[in-house]
């Protein structure tokens, strides 16, 4: 029998990636980053599509050798259709369209965010892999989305719980920032709270209704920390810079996980795990490991490589929605903003 063979496009943001999957085993995974946003202390929409441009082809080329495949020799196509930036997600888009018309074969649209989730299903026939069984709670962190999501099926998605203003890697990023730091700035923070104090500093945690999140209270009492203990002592930051990171980082994954908690057991789900660029924090995976002691949660923490974004959650996606006939119209365009429905 023929293998499915989907290749996976993810242009979304500031990452050019492709990666191919084979049967749900994957066979690669390229991505080419963008360093020339760092000097601007975030992503610069018009430079990041510009970028894109020069990067996906080389890309996909790249995607397909390592592999081993041959692009006559694809089932599929799937491309982020969005959330994301449009100028971005424009140059994926428009390739994966002219890459499938070319091949003669079908079109697949995937959301974002819903391949963070699926990203639990990446395979690299490994034999000690675990993957969730519906339904599962999965916590969405990223520079741009804090949400608790009900998974009941691979196209069944409901955001139960969101963020009302900032995001949680929104919050480490400008926190890091203010300090000094480079962005992007939550791994910078997670590098130096390993050897500082959590318990140094006490910040906000704002108490909202619900399972949803707000970050921007305790932004807002960082900053007026900073701004007092500096008046006091202009070196205040730099001789304090550890156990700053340390105490937000810590309320923080504080504040996520006290929300998951309280869904998990009203919700009587021990099915539990975590996706996005926020899940490569330390602290966090850490918590869900501790939680899941404490709870008996069945916990899922991806690797590291399926944290941020990257095409093979694409592809899997892809892969879903392939063997459900769940393809699109090349009259599809990309789209900025979702619903609550993923």
């Amino acid at each position: 029998m023929k293998p499915t063979i989907i290749l996976g496009i993810e242009s979304s943001c500031d990452d050019t990636s492709a990666s191919v999957i084979s049967n749900g085993i994957m066979l690669s995974n390229v991505i080419a980053n963008q360093a020339v946003h760092a000097s601007f202390g975030g992503v610069v929409p018009e430079l990041a599509s510009r970028a894109h441009q020069l990067n996906i082809i080389p890309v996909v080329h790249e995607a397909l050798k390592r592999a081993g495949i041959d692009k006559k020799d694809l089932s599929a196509i799937a491309f982020t259709r969005g959330p994301g930036l449009l100028g971005s997600l424009l140059v994926g888009t428009s390739f994966a369209k002219g890459f499938a018309q070319a091949l003669d074969i079908p079109l697949i649209d995937v959301n974002h965010l819903q391949a963070h989730v699926l990203a639990h299903f990446i395979s690299e026939g490994k034999p000690d892999e675990r993957q969730p069984k519906f339904p599962f709670l999965c916590l969405l962190v990223s520079g741009g989305n804090s949400q608790i999501v009900l998974v009941k099926a691979y196209n069944d998605m409901e955001v139960i719980g969101q963020t009302i203003d900032d995001a949680a890697g929104e919050a480490f990023d400008k926190c890091a920032k203010v300090m000094g730091l480079p962005y992007p700035g939550g791994p910078h923070i997670d590098r130096l709270a390993k050897t500082g104090n959590p318990l140094a500093f006490t910040f906000n945690k704002p108490q909202i209704q619900d399972y949803n999140y707000s970050f921007s209270g305790l932004k807002t009492s960082f900053l007026y920390l900073l701004r007092d203990k500096v008046k006091e002592n202009p070196n205040f930051v730099e001789e304090n810079l550890n156990d700053l990171c340390a105490s937000i980082q810590a309320t923080v994954v504080e504040i996520l996980m006290n929300k998951l908690r309280k869904a998990a057991k009203e919700l009587n789900i021990n099915q539990v795990a975590v996706a996005g660029g926020v899940s490569a924090n330390s602290a966090l995976r850490q918590s869900f490991l501790d939680h899941g002691a404490k709870y008996g949660w069945e916990v899922y923490i991806p690797p590291f490589a399926f944290t941020t974004d990257n095409a093979a959650m694409i592809a899997i996606t892809g892969n879903f929605k392939y063997h459900n006939n769940d393809f699109c119209s090349i009259e599809e365009v990309p789209y900025a903003r979702v619903s609550n429905k993923l």
